[in-house]
């Protein structure tokens, strides 16, 4: 059993066409994968598709993944919530882009994020707001994957970005 799932092998040809989610305009708390945002719209439809993967944040609140597809179903929620984002902010195409020292990069910077986040939590439990409060929570669950097993996650896909193949478990991973 591989330790790495690459998320865009659940890509239709369909799927992996229309995005134009300029490079540029990464938006900084995207993690590090094969999936990301650049400009996205501010209509907060990100999460009804796919809470597990989309939060909100930065100067407007445009979407951004917190955590990379784990499964098809998430990558198929993922790639919903693209097809609603009428800026079409998405790219799928992260694994030509991030290189190990950008992903590195953004590790060591990740405080910014941390702070970030606890700020949007604390903001929206402050929220009378259904949509808010729902955010908040998943604002929590990036906190805790920030503290957690983003870390392992991320040299797992250093692997896979050194070598384009799955580690195998036992493997010797990346240092971040």
């Amino acid at each position: 059993m591989s330790l790495y799932w690459d998320p865009t092998t659940a890509l239709t040809p369909e799927d992996q066409t229309g995005w134009y989610g300029r490079w540029p305009d990464l938006h900084w708390a995207n993690v590090p994968g094969p999936v990301w945002t650049g400009d996205t719209d501010k209509c907060w439809t990100g999460r009804l598709h796919a809470p597990a993967n989309i939060l909100y944040g930065g100067e407007y609140f445009t979407e951004f993944v917190y955590r990379q597809p784990r499964t098809p179903a998430e990558m198929t929620a993922v790639v919903t919530a693209a097809s609603e984002d009428p800026l079409g902010g998405y790219g799928f195409d992260g694994d030509d882009r991030w290189t190990p020292e950008t992903v590195r990069g953004w590790w060591r910077d990740r405080g910014r994020v941390t702070t970030h986040v606890a700020e949007l939590i604390r903001g929206w439990d402050a929220s009378d707001c259904h949509l808010d409060r729902e955010a908040a929570g998943g604002a929590r669950e990036f906190q805790d994957y920030l503290t957690g097993s983003l870390a392992r996650d991320l040299r797992v896909y250093l692997f896979w970005l050194l070598e384009r193949r799955s580690p195998l478990p036992g493997e010797h991973l990346p240092d971040l």
